[in-house]
């Protein structure tokens, strides 16, 4: 779509080359046009909104102050760096951001020299771009690697563990930390309320105007402080956590100044040896209706920007699995007083708001920190209590080793929803849980369900809830096929699975989303169609049935096929010395770029034509 509007100095800005040929003066002009660039851009595309609003002014000072490509940003996670993308040669294309052979809505390697490291889960700016300093120096090369990191993102453990390293090292590191005082969900913990009570402080103040001055000529800010000593009973300076680590602290400056913004960065840049920069903005910065609401516009729909609201979903008469499940941990809480939630920083995304409100005590929202989310349930399962991990798929791959050694080698009663299970659409690779049937198939002891409808879904909730030891349900983003939901809670019998649809010679294996185009599909060859619900343990009573009556088996499932569960019928069939035609049908072994959850289905031939078609031609 043609992008119409008036922007002449943004117009003239091709590359971040152009934006350094720019006398000072220009930057504030310039800044103000990329905010209504990207707010008109995002309006049209929708898109991730709020965060990259707040970081106009620091993106436009990092590329006038620092070579890039030469000298290398990274961002941490992606949410911010839509301006970065507008400023390095891409703004001709922002409408197509998260659209299929569109933009990648995440920082990738691949898509442009500009993007220094590929990103979507957070916490690992500061990671990779110590690595970065590290080789380059040990090239002997002089170049710059930045790290911009959002407070939510500093919340999670390995940001901590980086700092560390390149304290001990003395590395040549800057870190950017954008305290916005927000993520996705609001920011929890220590450390965001220390962040918070300094900003808020009459102390902050004092030393805030008085850094303006000192900047110049580069002192710490912790000199600063140290003179107002008497006055600190009872509060930390910021600057104190990571001048402990071996970071040179800087700040708080404001993130909306640029000509602050823009000296400091230029005295850091002589300055060697890890630094950190804390820089103070306003998630949803110059547009009003996302100032006063930054979490509603961090991902939005298209929108009118001259109305101050976004626009409202047409209401339907069916949940979504994130509903469904939201509604099921209520019900369940309100039964059995151990049922505890937990969340690593997705209360709105995984459905736990209404939970958090109605069971404060009993919820728990452990900021990033996916690692400590799954050890976390562990401790409190060793204590008879009932966990329940609400995490996206590709965010339980985050813990995988404590959901190894801390959960499964314990036999814990620890109950896994994972939620955006196989294609996810718009947010691309970054975000797919395309790998949890495979990386949790192999562990012992582990129950995997897979719900075919919504109804399906909260019965396989409780059942994993009853179930003595570890449980995961999987299910997809969005909504089912509509199946209404009992209010009452039945378990079902473990490991049996359902038969949908009668037929001969081709019996279908379905899993989970897969079952309702298999149940179509099964319709028109007059196969054998079975809602197989159970990925651990299969129904292998119900398997030999059907390859004794079958000429061949077909297996589907919204997962890579490699080691999925077409992969358990396999090696089921291969423990039995059953020879027979097997055909599996899942997700290619490759990452799957964004587009709308129905373009990928049917790009992965997942959609009720693909699986007709690929049996037809095994079958041929």
């Amino acid at each position: 779509m043609k992008i119409t509007g008036n922007f002449p100095l943004l117009d003239s800005i091709k590359l971040p080359s152009d934006l350094r040929k720019l006398p000072k003066e220009r930057l504030k002009p310039l800044a103000k046009e990329l905010r209504e660039f990207l707010t008109h851009t995002v309006s049209i595309s929708g898109g991730h909104f709020s965060a990259g609003l707040g970081t106009v002014e620091l993106t436009v000072a990092l590329h006038y102050v620092f070579d890039t490509p030469r000298d290398q940003l990274v961002w941490d996670v992606g949410h911010q760096a839509y301006p970065h993308k507008i400023l390095t040669g891409r703004k001709e294309r922002m409408t197509t951001i998260r659209t299929r052979d569109g933009f990648c809505p995440f920082p990738n390697r691949s898509k442009s020299e500009y993007n220094a490291f590929g990103v979507g889960h957070s916490s690992t700016s500061i990671s990779a771009a110590l690595g970065m300093a590290i080789a380059s120096g040990l090239r002997g090369e002089d170049k710059h690697c930045v790290a911009i990191i959002g407070d939510g993102s500093i919340t999670g453990g390995m940001a901590f563990k980086a700092m560390n390293h390149a304290g001990a090292i003395d590395a040549n590191l800057l870190v950017i930390l954008n305290d916005n005082n927000l993520s996705i969900s609001p920011n929890v913990g220590p450390l965001k309320n220390y962040l918070t009570k300094i900003l808020s402080s009459k102390i902050y103040s004092s030393v805030r105007e008085k850094s303006k001055k000192a900047l110049t000529s580069m002192p710490s800010v912790w000199e600063l402080a140290r003179k107002t000593k008497k006055h600190m009973k009872g509060m930390v300076v910021p600057g104190t956590l990571f001048k402990e680590m071996g970071f040179n602290y800087i700040g708080p400056i404001d993130g909306h100044d640029l000509d602050m913004l823009v000296s400091t960065l230029e005295n850091l840049k002589h300055i060697s040896g890890p630094r950190f920069l804390h820089i103070v903005t306003k998630k949803g910065k110059g547009y009003a209706p996302a100032e006063k609401d930054p979490l509603a516009y961090h991902g939005v729909p298209a929108f009118d920007p001259s109305r101050d609201c976004l626009p409202k979903s047409a209401p339907s008469p069916h949940p979504t699995y994130t509903q469904v499940f939201g509604q099921w941990l209520c019900d369940m809480a309100e039964q059995d007083e151990r049922l505890l939630g937990i969340t690593p920083a997705m209360r709105e995304g995984s459905g736990l708001v209404a939970f958090s409100e109605r069971f404060p005590k009993r919820y728990f929202d452990v900021a990033i920190a996916e690692q400590h989310a799954v050890t976390l349930a562990a401790g409190l399962a060793c204590e008879g209590g009932k966990p329940v991990v609400a995490i996206y798929s590709t965010f339980l791959q985050r813990g995988y080793d404590q959901l190894i050694h801390d959960v499964v080698l314990q036999d814990l009663d620890v109950l896994f929803a994972l939620d955006r299970a196989g294609l996810v659409g718009p947010d691309g690779p970054t975000h797919a849980g395309s790998f949890d049937y495979t990386y949790m198939r192999c562990l012992p002891n582990m129950l995997i369900m897979a719900p075919a409808d919504e109804n399906e879904c909260r019965q396989m909730l409780y059942t994993g809830y009853l179930h003595k030891g570890p449980a995961s349900v999987r299910y997809p983003r969005g909504k089912g096929p509509g199946v209404p939901v009992d209010c009452t809670m039945t378990a079902l019998p473990i490991g049996k699975a359902e038969l949908r649809h009668q037929g001969g010679r081709i019996a279908i294996l379905a899993f989970g989303s897969m079952v309702t185009p298999s149940v179509e599909v099964g319709k028109q060859l007059g196969a054998t169609v079975v809602n197989m619900r159970f990925v651990k343990p299969l129904d292998e009573a119900l398997i030999l049935e059907l390859a004794k009556s079958h000429d061949i088996i077909v297996t589907v499932e919204e997962n890579v096929i490699a080691g999925g569960a077409g992969s358990a019928v396999n090696e089921f069939l291969q423990a039995q010395r059953i020879v027979m035609p097997v055909l599996n049908i899942g997700l290619p072994d490759a990452f799957i770029e964004q587009g709308t959850r129905e373009e990928l289905l049917s790009f992965c031939g997942l959609d009720t034509q693909g699986i007709l078609q690929s049996i037809e031609q095994f079958c041929a």
